[in-house]
């Protein structure tokens, strides 16, 4: 996977270490110009982006929403979990963990549930 982001955003780092826990291969482009990706829809939209197996993965989404994706390829742009949600991967606060949906997003914008997480 390529993530995208600020170098100024400390939490991107400790979700792309997260993924390395999880087997993921990551490389990082900091990037303090960062431009979205269009293909992104605003209301979708995080901290940094990541692609990977022809999909992007918008924000702090978990491992097991990354390998469903991979595994049944939906014919969408990509995931997102929208926001900075408190709890998901990357931002641990303690024990805070604050419901959230990863949602999938296709090539008009529309977003759907991809997985709840409560």
């Amino acid at each position: 996977m390529t993530v995208v982001r600020d170098p100024g955003c400390g939490c991107c780092l400790d979700w792309v270490a997260y993924l390395k826990r999880e087997g993921f291969s990551v490389t990082v482009v900091d990037s303090a110009t960062r431009q979205r990706d269009s293909k992104v829809p605003p209301q979708a939209r995080s901290c940094h982006t990541g692609s990977i197996g022809g999909y992007l993965v918008e924000g702090h989404v978990p491992a097991g929403d990354i390998r469903k994706l991979l595994a049944e390829r939906p014919a969408i742009v990509g995931i997102a979990a929208p926001g900075m949600p408190m709890g998901s991967p990357g931002m641990e606060q303690g024990g805070r963990v604050d419901p959230y949906d990863v949602v999938a997003f296709d090539k008009t914008g529309r977003l759907t549930v991809f997985s709840p997480h409560r």
